[in-house]
């Protein structure tokens, strides 16, 4: 009898001390981390905010949720460690949906699509590159391969520039090992400067985040080629990163999503931010 209430006291206090252990609620409140450094999905403003397309997306589908959202800045390697300590109930934060992720978090159906292509300011990396029209599913073993014996090619003993974490690292570690020289950097403003200060060859990327970088002003030399992946080590599609006990919250956001999908609303938010409709198909 003693041992049972002692059970059952420890099985309280660990229910009390950590929300992600407890029975289905009712959430009223959704604290959301994020970088708020990866424009234009999301971005610190110089009063403190946080804004971006994330940040317009997912005001809209809180209001269909019926709660209140906060968006918190975290250090991305630190992101999915401080959801699962409780320190935020979701993560929004252009975060690709893999099944290595999915061993330690669960995820939403997915709010956006992704692929990975390159950019340089090497005009000799440009002609050799194969065409930027096409989209290859690094699911076809086929039309991959065909495509990666032109970009090593091209960029035999080049340097390219990563970000730390994701799937532009998991590209070059997978497909273009021995090949380029890699520099990983850990926030996508760190990688632009060395690139566009003339220390890396070329960048691999999301091709939306590429496209943005060689718009803006004295970037004009800046060329987004190449074709661009997706599938296999690169994820199904961005969703939002959540606790794995937490299937309410999961819910609520799955509705939502699939809501702002039929009627339009992703499509919408996101083409004039990005040039293309990134809605999931």
């Amino acid at each position: 009898m003693k041992m049972t209430t002692i059970v059952a006291t420890a099985l309280v206090a660990i229910l009390a001390a950590n929300p992600a252990f407890a029975e289905d609620k009712k959430w009223t409140e959704v604290r959301i981390g994020t970088e708020g450094d990866y424009a234009p999905w999301n971005f610190t403003k110089p009063d403190g905010t946080i804004a971006g397309f994330e940040v317009d997306l997912f005001n809209d589908l809180c209001q269909r949720m019926g709660v209140k959202c906060t968006f918190m800045a975290q250090d991305f390697d630190s992101m999915i460690p401080a959801l699962n300590a409780g320190k935020f109930d979701a993560i929004v934060d252009s975060l690709t949906i893999t099944d290595k992720r999915k061993e330690v978090i669960d995820f939403s159906i997915p709010y956006g699509t992704l692929c990975y292509t390159f950019a340089t300011s090497d005009g000799d990396i440009e002609t050799k590159l194969p065409p930027d029209d096409t989209i290859i599913s690094l699911d076809n073993e086929a039309a991959t391969n065909a495509a990666l014996d032109k970009i090593k090619a091209a960029l035999t003993d080049k340097t390219i520039g990563t970000l730390a974490g994701g799937g532009s690292v998991a590209f070059v570690n997978t497909y273009l090992q021995g090949t380029t020289l890699l520099r990983q950097y850990k926030t996508p403003d760190a990688r632009d400067l060395d690139f566009t200060a003339g220390r890396l060859d070329v960048i691999i990327g999301t091709k939306d985040q590429l496209t943005d970088l060689a718009k803006k002003p004295g970037n004009d030399s800046i060329k987004v080629v190449g074709p661009c992946f997706q599938g296999g080590i690169l994820g199904q599609g961005v969703g939002v990163g959540l606790r794995k006990a937490d299937t309410d919250l999961k819910a609520l956001f799955d509705k939502a999503i699939a809501e702002a999908k039929a009627d339009g609303t992703i499509k919408k938010l996101s083409t004039p931010v990005f040039g293309v409709d990134l809605t999931p198909q």
